[in-house]
């Protein structure tokens, strides 16, 4: 497909939408998979560590954990249904299985996590350094130009605000969950990942809303 193309089809799917804002909220939206996708996320983590607290069997835990998200992943390939989340919590086990499992610690399935966020905080915000937040581009492919949305100021500032909303949850689980692992505080990791997780990012999700309902920047429809 021809850039040309992809720009008038990102132009009239923006021209649905009327505004920016009205575009990224609602892709935002989808982003996070709705109920089920929040269960999905949070139900490997959960089982880990009934499992462990009870029965102190890492193994075990691990196995379970990941049999229950390989459960959901067929209940959904039944279904035709979408597959991103569970995938991405089939994803989350395995790897911190894999760490866990090379150490012996069961505080260890909660490092990937840990060492994840650190990592997108300081991604995020060394494109907000070089002035190319990463919101822009998200806003940018949704109206068919991934750099247009530089030319304007306001469009800048925007794009840079709801970028730094991406980074604060990032750094707020680094912050409680370390000093947590590094405490070997199994129980309290699992608490704090959960709570951490997907009410987190609702939270921001509200935050990046209320944000986006303060604008109303134009968007073009495409020509006939």
């Amino acid at each position: 497909m021809s850039d040309d193309s992809q720009t008038t089809e990102g132009a009239k799917e923006a021209a649905d939408f009327g505004t920016v804002e009205a575009l990224v909220r609602q892709r935002l939206a989808e982003a996070f998979g709705g109920f089920r996708g929040v269960v999905e996320t949070a139900v490997p983590t959960l089982v880990f560590t009934i499992w462990y607290l009870s029965a102190k069997e890492l193994k075990q835990a691990l196995v379970l954990a990941i049999g229950v998200t390989l459960v959901m992943l067929v209940v959904r390939l039944a279904q035709r249904s979408e597959l991103q989340f569970v995938l991405n919590a089939l994803f989350g086990i395995g790897l911190a299985a894999f760490f866990a499992s090379r150490t012996g610690e069961a505080r260890d399935v909660f490092l990937p996590g840990i060492l994840y966020n650190g990592a997108y905080a300081i991604v995020l915000t060394f494109t907000i350094l070089i002035g190319w937040p990463l919101m822009g581009f998200l806003v940018g492919g949704m109206v068919g130009d991934l750099t247009e949305w530089r030319k304007d100021r306001g469009m800048r500032t925007l794009c840079t605000r709801l970028t730094w909303l991406l980074i604060l949850p990032c750094v707020l689980r680094v912050v409680v969950q370390y000093p947590l692992w590094a405490a070997d505080q199994v129980g309290w990791l699992a608490t704090s990942k959960i709570a951490l997780g997907w009410p987190l990012q609702i939270a921001s999700l509200l935050a990046m809303g209320w944000l986006l309902s303060r604008n109303a920047t134009p968007l073009e429809k495409p020509a006939t």
